[in-house]
């Protein structure tokens, strides 16, 4: 682990600014303990802040903007797509939507400490196309609070991340054995869970070939429209006959939704 110090000290600038723009990215590439370990190098001298935060923070930027032009120029479309190459389940859209909806830009800032969500939602900035000043400004913040806050504590427990790397030295390579192994096992782990909320997800679905095959067959068939307020401002269209609910009023208007007959849900 010494030696990743050492590395990390002499490679610090470029080094930050790449981890934190592919972790920012969407890559699962943890980014906090670089972070951590870049606040104890500036504690012990060895980096300095003024290049440390910037590069950080323009690493955050840099990611973000990409994802933002990505939903400005697809549209909602790119959310979708964003969901099936991450290691996080179809909810993870509705999550930030929901996150989004309620919190506006704020959800620039809270995004970044929750994993896999930051790129959705800079691509819901882009979706509901906010002013690029105005999402500059707001992600600014939101990368300024996100790297302040890891790098100033592993400022503040510089010790205890130095014991911790002396620690490691001694162990030699089996630390960065266990290092590899536990990011291999999180990853698999996720690739798993998401495999098989996938294939349930599959079961319960109908096409929309089969469910206008339905309709126009008079079968008895309620469809509830699900989509939150940026699905229906990105594409403003209704499946005839459909029972419009946002997913916020769902449980007080539950009672609208008949029991008695098959029930399809339409969320995108």
């Amino acid at each position: 682990m010494a030696h990743v110090l050492g590395f990390v000290a002499r490679y610090g600038q470029p080094l930050v600014f790449a981890w934190v723009l592919a972790d920012q990215g969407g890559l699962p590439i943890p980014a906090i303990p670089l972070l951590l370990v870049a606040g104890a190098l500036i504690a012990a001298g060895r980096l300095s802040v003024f290049a440390v935060v910037p590069l950080a923070v323009a690493g955050c930027l840099a990611a973000d903007l990409i994802w933002y032009g990505f939903g400005w120029a697809r549209g909602h479309r790119v959310l979708g797509i964003m969901c099936r190459i991450t290691l996080e389940p179809d909810s993870c859209v509705r999550r930030v939507e929901d996150l989004f909806m309620a919190q506006r830009l704020r959800s620039l800032v809270f995004a970044k400490f929750l994993p896999g969500l930051n790129p959705l939602a800079a691509a819901l900035s882009g979706v509901v196309k906010t002013p690029l000043g105005r999402f500059l400004a707001a992600d600014a913040g939101g990368a300024l609070v996100w790297v302040g806050t890891w790098t100033g504590l592993g400022y503040a427990f510089s010790d205890l991340i130095e014991q911790i790397a002396a620690m490691a030295s001694r162990l030699g390579a089996i630390s960065g054995v266990i290092l590899v192994g536990a990011l291999g096992v999180y990853i698999s782990v996720r690739f798993v869970l998401r495999r098989r909320f996938m294939r349930k997800l599959r079961a319960a679905r109908i096409s929309a070939v089969d469910l206008k095959a339905r309709l126009d067959a008079n079968q008895p068939t309620v469809i509830v429209d699900l989509r939150t307020p940026v699905d229906v401002k990105d594409s403003p269209y209704v499946i005839p006959g459909a029972l419009r609910i946002s997913p916020e009023e769902l449980e007080r208007r539950a009672e609208e939704i008949p029991r008695n007959t098959e029930i399809v849900l339409y969320c995108t």
